[in-house]
């Protein structure tokens, strides 16, 4: 297989592959690969990925590795420690076995289709254990939060109108691109309020749009789509600490802060809905224990509790292009279709 290459690395999987080139080879200290890192590799075109992290733990029953294998993108396995000796940009050949960097050598091993199948299997027989652990996690911090989701909304001025209108929550999660893209008469019809969620901001430009609102903590959105024109609103701690403030200083753009427990998927539902969105669609929203411990969360406990707060507002269009395939969709053009039978609910 020898691949050699400029490696670029990152312990950060979100900052990696945002400066990802073609034919780089990708040093990650990833645990559990998720599909975000893997579409995001196969769109920078590595020609190899070294993983310094455990690629498959056995504790998440993921297929997403596997699209990278299929891609045929050769991925090795390395020891935690190598990390320090590859974060250094620098010519190095990938072999099964090794990498030589000139003058030294690190030992790792090829990930194959057999070691993905094993990890799968451990996690599926662990998976009822991670399930108790999850609920439990989930009802504790329920128990916890929901007092603060009952105090008043902090006042946020914003200069998008947003009461009686209809708000799309954008989030780079599972099958995101797809389901976005499936909204697309959805959007031209009804003209939502686009919200992106930190990185769901570059979604909503990819898909040829503009963001009206982003919201987050602010380390996963491109400085390009800061400078789009959007409303920046910082997600910050309860106490006001707001971390991600200081990257916007830094770029010389404004934002207002909005101090709320939970997520930052979970501040965009409130803010849609106590600014008065009469419907509020989202598209990549992290939703099932899968979702969750891939993002390292052990729990949904503010993502539960927000979720009954905004009741029969919330319309979630994940997986909604599995039921609408793109060669279908162009077949459903009638005004009595399907399709638009499901947009005319959403309105």
């Amino acid at each position: 297989m020898p691949i050699t290459g400029i490696t670029e690395s990152d312990r950060s999987t979100k900052r990696l592959l945002q400066r990802l080139g073609p034919g780089r080879i990708a040093v990650l200290a990833h645990d559990d690969m998720d599909e975000l890192a893997v579409r995001g590799l196969l769109q920078a075109r590595v020609s190899a990925v070294v993983n310094t992290g455990r690629t498959m733990t056995g504790t998440i029953a993921s297929r997403a590795v596997l699209e990278l294998l299929e891609a045929g993108t050769p991925l090795v396995e390395t020891s935690p420690d190598a990390f320090e000796l590859l974060n250094t940009s620098r010519t190095v050949t990938v072999t099964d076995h090794g990498i030589d960097m000139g003058t030294s050598w690190v030992p790792c091993r090829r990930f194959t289709r057999q070691s993905w199948l094993a990890g799968y299997r451990a996690a599926q027989a662990s998976e009822p254990k991670q399930l108790a652990r999850f609920i439990e996690n989930t009802l504790k911090y329920a128990a916890e939060e929901k007092e603060q989701l009952l105090e008043p909304f902090p006042p946020v001025s914003l200069r998008t109108e947003l009461p009686g209108r209809h708000a799309l929550v954008v989030v780079r999660g599972s099958g995101y691109r797809e389901d976005f893209a499936a909204l697309k008469r959805y959007i031209r019809r009804v003209r939502p309020v686009l919200i992106g969620v930190d990185g769901g901001a570059d979604a909503i430009l990819e898909a040829g749009y503009k963001p009206d609102i982003i919201i987050g903590d602010m380390d996963s959105v491109s400085d390009l789509a800061l400078f789009s024109g959007a409303e920046l609103i910082v997600h910050s701690y309860r106490n006001g600490a707001a971390p991600g403030m200081e990257r916007l200083r830094r770029l010389g753009l404004a934002a207002v802060s909005l101090p709320t427990g939970g997520t930052s998927e979970d501040a965009a539902l409130l803010l849609a809905y106590e600014q008065g969105c009469k419907q509020i669609v989202t598209v990549g929203l992290h939703s099932h224990m899968q979702d969750f411990m891939e993002k390292g969360r052990k729990g949904m406990g503010s993502t539960w509790l927000v979720r009954m707060k905004i009741g029969s507002r919330l319309v979630d269009a994940r997986g909604i292009s599995r039921l609408y395939p793109a060669t279908e969709r162009r077949k459903l053009a009638s005004p009595g279709a399907a399709w638009l039978s499901f947009v005319r609910f959403l309105h």
